[in-house]
């Protein structure tokens, strides 16, 4: 019941904010996740106003959009989206309507992405089971950069040449960092990491590592899936398990106890992206 008077508000509050015509200059972007907003800001500066749709604290997963949000989206001349988050499926539909004229971006069309399940139907790909985490990748973040500064040239042409170049400075910066994780990874190739929610998976495809989760599709553990896992770090002689700092601690804090290991918080969200990839590097180093 509480879901379908949500879901009521919401659509009144469409109705009585969704722009009817086009006009003016819009500087509202709208993004998912606040890596996102991090991403747009290297490039525009603050040429934009980035309204972030998923708060601090809050799991991509399962959030659900608060009325009062509509009012920037409203305002939004572009979303980007990250592609395959839990609460983007849910929520697309009533966001579009919230603005007719709001342009939404797929960031996650075109990049080669890890799936369950990958079908080919003639010339169409239907993947299942798309991991979303494509922003922990600095290989797909370059790519995802050059999708926003397209985007960025449409809405203010006139700044073409210090976009670029803002730009240009940002993928140097990916390609250090992606440089200097290799560095520090390089002597620890196949190394198993073990996480409650597979969020590592690019990041360890880019750098070699192989992730293990307890969680699998979006589910929590089964007895089964946290039996084969406490098999596993028996037998690599694993004693720590990652968590993202938005899930409970109580799955995990099973876990650790049958290994007689430890919970070690991380956070993929992160706005200070470049920094928390070097500290999340260092972290697994200091406890491989």
């Amino acid at each position: 019941m509480k879901k379908i008077l949500l879901i009521l508000a919401v659509t009144l509050f469409i109705v009585s904010c969704n722009p009817t015509k086009k006009g003016g200059e819009n500087n509202v972007i709208t993004v998912s996740i606040l890596p996102q907003k991090t991403f747009v800001q290297k490039i525009a500066g603050d040429d934009f106003e980035v309204n972030v749709l998923i708060p601090p604290g809050s799991s991509p997963a399962a959030y659900s959009l608060l009325p009062s949000q509509l009012i920037d989206i409203a305002k939004s001349a572009v979303w980007f989206r990250i592609g395959y988050i839990g609460f983007e499926y849910s929520w697309k539909d009533k966001i579009a309507q919230a603005n007719n004229n709001m342009k939404v971006v797929d960031l996650s069309e075109g990049l080669d992405l890890i799936a369950d399940k990958v079908e080919q139907h003639g010339g169409h790909v239907h993947m299942q089971g798309v991991d979303p985490h494509i922003w922990l990748s600095p290989v797909l973040v370059k790519q995802i950069a050059r999708k926003i500064l397209d985007e960025l040239l449409i809405l203010k042409p006139e700044k073409s040449a210090e976009y670029e170049a803002n730009y240009l400075k940002f993928v140097e910066e990916i390609e250090q960092l992606n440089s200097e994780i290799k560095s520090k990874l390089k002597e620890y190739k196949g190394k198993k990491i073990i996480v409650f929610h597979p969020s590592l998976s690019y990041y360890a495809r880019d750098f070699g590592l192989e992730q293990f989760s307890l969680e699998t599709g979006g589910k929590e553990p089964t007895p089964r899936q946290l039996a084969r896992v406490v098999d596993l770090a028996k037998e690599e002689n694993l004693r720590i398990i990652y968590i993202q700092s938005e899930f409970d601690l109580e799955h995990a804090r099973v876990f650790a106890d049958e290994i007689d290991g430890e919970i070690i918080q991380v956070w993929p969200l992160n706005p200070a992206w470049e920094d928390n990839l070097m500290e999340m590097t260092n972290i697994f180093i200091e406890n491989f």
